[in-house]
């Protein structure tokens, strides 16, 4: 399940930057699905460096 969670979080990211760099607008919802997928990046990356 972990691995999926991490999975998701990285698409979010790159379908972010895409639509941050290419200037489409995907409302205010990838924002905050963002903040989720950096924050399930870094306990990933906490737990797996403990």
């Amino acid at each position: 399940m972990g691995n999926l969670l991490y999975l998701i979080a990285v698409i979010l990211v790159i379908i972010w930057a895409i639509s941050f760099l290419g200037g489409f607008y995907t409302g205010g919802i990838i924002h905050a699905l963002l903040v989720i997928a950096v924050i399930a990046i870094v306990l990933r990356l906490i737990r797996g460096a403990a």
